[in-house]
C-alpha cells in the first residue's frame, strides 16, 4: 500500500492549490480517506473526510466552505481543492487511508505567504 501526495507549494493569500494523493495497493473508493494537516509543535489536525460509497463528507469548521475533498475513481486517487487560502493554512497536509491499520502519505507542504 502506497499514498504518494503532490501539489502543495506557495500561493499568496487568496488563491488556490489543489492536492493530489494517488494510491496504489488497495481501490481507495471502497475506504474513507482523510485529508489531515500538521504545522511544527501542533497535532495532527483533521481537514476533510470522504466515503465515496456512501457519498458522504465532513470538513473542519475552518475549512468549511473552502475546501472541496473528491474522488476520482479512474484515478484511485484522493484530491483535495483548497479555495481562498489563508495564512493560517500553511502547513504540511498528509492523506490517510481509513484500511487496515491505517496509511499515511508522507506529507507535501503547503505555504500561504504574500
Amino acid at each position: 500500500v502506497q499514498l504518494v501526495e503532490s501539489g502543495g507549494g506557495l500561493v499568496q493569500p487568496g488563491g488556490s492549490l489543489r492536492l493530489s494523493c494517488a494510491a496504489s495497493g488497495f481501490t481507495l473508493s471502497r475506504y474513507a480517506m482523510s485529508w489531515y494537516r500538521q504545522v511544527p509543535g501542533k497535532e495532527r489536525e483533521l481537514v476533510a473526510t470522504i466515503v465515496s460509497g456512501l457519498r458522504v463528507t465532513n470538513y473542519a469548521d475552518s475549512v468549511k466552505d473552502r475546501f472541496t475533498i473528491s474522488i476520482d475513481n479512474a484515478k484511485n486517487t484522493v484530491y483535495l481543492q483548497m479555495n481562498s487560502l489563508k495564512p493560517e493554512d500553511t502547513a504540511v497536509y498528509y492523506c490517510y487511508a481509513h484500511w487496515g491499520q491505517g496509511y499515511w502519505g508522507q506529507g507535501t507542504q503547503v505555504t500561504v505567504s504574500a
